[in-house]
């Protein structure tokens, strides 16, 4: 892992939020960004030292603006959760534990070399590399983890899924999506369009249910005022 070294006189560097660039290459790679961003903060809720993003710029040299990654998707744990404009590694104090890039054939030679070299260079333990279209990369999803200080390609298991030993879930592809496998509770992590169909679903149910009971309950005062004509 290279700790950066902080440069003199870095006060008056501009380090820009964003590169006028489009988020993702298609909408099939912004709309997985998003879906991976929000199943693992629902995943790491209740846990305020881990902070998950993506498309943020993430600076690693001090004094160098020129010095800028922005990850797909990215964990790190260790530090506070919230929302950051920027990521300065120097003040950070930490690097991502794991990064997640959606390739494709025009992002093929810095997904699987520029950035491979600089995030093992960084101290990034895990790298996942996910082509959802399917257009180059052979497999799809292929994982690397830091041992070492070098990447050493992961073993699928016989289902092709992947183990995230930093995540401690099992990554599966399932189509375009990527699907997240806590073995722990042994559930899925609900994708948000899934979450958003229960959450209907619930509340659809819970409607029935004040019906049905208001219904019982105009029923009952009914029956209940036959019984007091009757004993009249």
């Amino acid at each position: 892992m290279v700790t950066p070294i902080p440069s003199p006189a870095v006060a008056e560097v501009y380090y820009p939020e964003s590169d006028g660039q489009p988020m993702a290459e298609t909408d099939v790679h912004r709309d997985l960004m998003l879906d991976l961003i929000a199943m693992l903060r629902e995943y790491f809720r209740d846990d305020p030292h881990v902070y998950i993003s993506g498309n943020l710029f993430l600076y690693y040299q001090e004094g160098d603006p020129r010095r800028v990654v922005a990850p797909d998707v990215f964990v790190v744990k260790g530090i506070p959760g919230g929302r950051r404009r920027i990521y300065k590694l120097w003040e950070e104090g930490r690097p991502p534990d794991v990064v997640f890039e959606l390739t494709s054939p025009s992002t093929r030679s810095e997904d699987r070399r520029t950035k491979h070299d600089l995030y093992e260079r960084l101290g990034v333990t895990e790298y996942f590399l996910f082509d959802p279209l399917d257009e180059y990369l052979r497999p799809p999803f292929q994982g690397y983890r830091l041992e070492q200080d070098r990447y050493v390609p992961l073993r699928p298991a016989a289902d092709g899924s992947l183990w995230s030993a930093v995540l401690g879930l099992a990554l599966h592809v399932r189509g375009e999506h990527l699907r997240l496998f806590d073995p722990e509770s042994q559930r899925w992590l609900p994708l948000p369009e899934e979450e958003t169909a229960a959450r209907r679903a619930a509340e659809a149910r819970a409607v029935v249910a004040e019906a049905r009971a208001v219904a019982a309950e105009a029923e009952l005062a009914r029956l209940r005022a036959q019984l007091d004509e009757r004993g009249t």
